[in-house]
């Protein structure tokens, strides 16, 4: 069988419920298919999150980046926190694992953890789609506001991620982050800004 032809039938599997065709997707040599496996088995809840997890360490680049993917789509998402922040050092990872993280909502000691691993990335990450997609995560999670405040002074398109991130918090150092993205040079994070200044007015004038 040829790998397209392969991929093609583990799709129709996918949607069809051949659970034996999916399995057998996801032990296959080819890559391809067994990234075509990993969707088509969330869809038939056939992988928990261990068995998720074990795709992460996949010789293939695109197996690891599917796996990483879908993993918010499991129920039992957060149980991989320690797993996700890992692939934070993987520079071919590292901008969706980031992104992973603020999906799947960590908790407790995983969620510290977490949000630590994401604050290192905001501020110090070489890559800036690597620090936009850490201040999203934080955002996402409601924490490390120091870290999305240092991401205010940032290239443009880490300032526009962080002024949104900033809808979450309250406070005179969140206050005065927007008042300044008032004035910046590019007129997204000044747009972004004036957005959550009017839904705070709004929110105000209904008190």
């Amino acid at each position: 069988m040829n790998g397209s032809h392969e991929c093609r039938n583990i799709a129709r599997a996918g949607h069809t419920g051949d659970r034996r065709v999916v399995e057998a997707g996801l032990a296959t040599d080819d890559p391809r298919a067994r990234v075509v496996a990993i969707g088509a088995a969330v869809r038939l809840d056939l992988l928990d999150v261990e068995r998720l997890v074990g795709f992460l360490d996949d010789d293939s680049h695109d197996v690891r980046y599917r796996a990483l993917e879908v993993l918010p789509k499991l129920v039992d998402r957060a149980d991989a926190a320690d797993a996700v922040i890992t692939r934070l050092a993987d520079p071919d990872l590292a901008e969706l694992a980031a992104f992973t993280l603020g999906e799947i909502d960590p908790r407790g000691e995983a969620r510290d953890r977490s949000i630590d691993a994401l604050r290192r990335q905001a501020m110090g990450h070489e890559d800036a789609l690597c620090r936009e997609s850490a201040v999203a995560a934080l955002g996402a999670l409601g924490a490390g506001l120091d870290a999305i405040l240092a991401a205010c002074g940032d290239i443009a398109t880490v300032r526009r991620r962080a002024v949104l991130a900033l809808a979450p918090f309250e406070g005179p150092e969140v206050d005065a982050a927007l008042t300044r993205a008032l004035e910046d040079r590019d007129w997204q994070v000044r747009q972004a800004a004036e957005d959550l200044l009017s839904v705070e007015s709004d929110g105000n004038s209904g008190d």
